[in-house]
């Protein structure tokens, strides 16, 4: 297939961890044209140079949108880390790709974006899925749960401290690893699928709380307990550590959905997806034994 006869897939974000990662997992595919647009082109100078046409975007200024999908069939919308100000930055992004003919748009989502969802970020995400619907594009809308990523650093905290305190209850976590997500929306970007469609991006199983410290206590080699605690207590515990309380509250709301097991649904669409499994949390902290062998000293 020349390169004209290739469709034409844009990544937005791509500066980002998971955007540069999905970039390169489409450059290793060979089966695309592939446009990265980011606010900073200089940092994808090496992208540029393996044959990615890099191109300026701003999420707050629509005009540079619109130029920068022109002539994209398939998009990548990566929810931006502007937190209160992701839904119209979101549907800036849409109208604009409706406006330059893009036909399908791929958006990183997360699980159970429902209205009574006790996971602070959630609205937003509903909010963009609500513009997808009103658009007049194709759309898939990734529902990625909690990064497994996220997990080394808080339990290597746990091995310090001897125990593992959350506010998450008895509730379970179908974590997902960023490179599962990265490849999830690889393969959904790249696809020939041209409706509407929502799919829960997760890992193979869901674990609690309980089951992370077990783990971890295997990898340090010290007895690391679990201690559930409200989550006022939790909120105190962070801004006692200088977050300010909002911020605190923003991230607290996560073990407040895992406690009403918002996140607990194990879906096959990675599977489906990629045709491969998706990594267990068990195997991906064991690849990062590391972190708990040098807390552990």
């Amino acid at each position: 297939m020349s390169d004209i006869q290739k469709p034409v897939l844009l990544v937005t974000g791509a500066s980002g961890h998971l955007g540069r990662r999905v970039v390169e997992l489409l450059l290793e595919a060979a089966s695309a044209r592939v446009i990265a647009t980011t606010r900073t082109p200089e940092k994808l100078a090496d992208l540029a140079a393996r044959g990615v046409e890099v191109r300026a975007a701003d999420f707050a200024d629509p005009a540079s949108m619109l130029k920068a999908f022109a002539g994209a069939d398939r998009l990548l919308l990566i929810s931006t880390d502007a937190i209160g100000q992701r839904v119209a930055q979101h549907q800036n992004a849409i109208k604009a790709a409706e406006a330059a003919g893009v036909r399908h748009i791929v958006y990183t989502s997360i699980v159970n974006p429902t209205p009574d969802s006790r996971v602070f970020v959630a609205a937003e995400h509903r909010a963009t899925e609500e513009a997808l619907a009103a658009s007049n594009l194709g759309w898939t809308a990734l529902r990625n749960n909690i990064y497994a990523d996220m997990l080394p650093r808080s339990l290597s905290q746990a091995v310090q401290m001897g125990a593992l305190y959350s506010a998450a209850g008895e509730g379970r976590t179908a974590y997902i690893t960023r490179e599962d997500c990265a490849r999830a929306a690889a393969a959904a970007l790249a696809s020939a699928f041209n409706g509407r469609r929502a799919l829960d991006i997760t890992g193979p199983e869901a674990v609690s709380q309980a089951e992370l410290a077990a783990i971890a206590s295997e990898l340090s080699g010290r007895s690391i307990a679990y201690v559930p605690i409200e989550l006022e207590t939790l909120i105190q515990n962070m801004v006692g550590a200088g977050l300010p309380r909002p911020v605190a509250e923003i991230y607290a709301s996560f073990d407040a959905g895992i406690a009403a097991n918002e996140l607990s649904g194990v879906s096959s669409a990675f599977e489906e997806l990629t045709g491969q499994k998706p990594t267990r949390v068990a195997d991906f902290l064991a690849a990062h034994r590391d972190v708990f062998s040098a807390t552990a000293v």
